[in-house]
């Protein structure tokens, strides 16, 4: 008679960390200042606060937005500073950078925000090969978070797994 099959990987302990399924963020969406320069290269006060008044702006509305300039030029402070107060009130967040640069500051966050005790003297495996790119620096951001609680940390799958951290008892 043959043994009843076992599932070694649901009898594991092992918790499954899948950060596409536990982060939820809207794409940021840009705020290019480029549009605005003078000849491709200034910006003038005048000019640009009346193109600001202008500028449809309902439709940055409950939207991460990213300020940024994609052309070569200097732009004064003050540039930023009265876009801002146009995006502040209708904006879900506003950072100054480009939408990379946003998304992984709005990623990083998230992370700081899970809770760890499900994770606690637990084996976790930190899911990859998702759908979603999610980018180097969020799995470095969150095995800096479980270092403290998990007893060990892989990457991968639950039935492949690249070992990465496992405590000294």
């Amino acid at each position: 008679m043959e043994a009843p099959l076992l599932n070694k990987v649901s009898e594991s302990g092992l918790i499954t960390l899948d950060l596409e399924k536990v982060i939820e963020i809207k794409s940021p969406v840009s705020f290019d200042l480029a549009p605005f320069l003078f000849m491709g290269m200034i910006l003038r006060e005048k000019d640009f606060r009346a193109a600001l008044q202008q500028h449809e702006w309902e439709q940055y509305r409950d939207l991460p937005v990213a300020v940024f300039c994609s052309a070569d030029a200097i732009i004064p402070a003050w540039a930023y500073m009265l876009v801002m107060v146009r995006l502040g009130g209708l904006a879900s967040e506003i950072y100054c950078g480009s939408q990379d640069d946003m998304k992984k500051q709005l990623l990083i966050r998230e992370i700081d925000k899970l809770p760890m005790d499900p994770y606690d003297q637990k084996r976790v495996v930190v899911k990859g090969c998702g759908n979603k790119s999610i980018g180097e620096f969020a799995y470095l951001e969150i095995t800096k978070k479980l270092l403290p609680v998990a007893k060990s940390i892989m990457y991968g799958e639950p039935c492949s797994t690249v070992p990465v951290f496992k405590r000294k008892e």
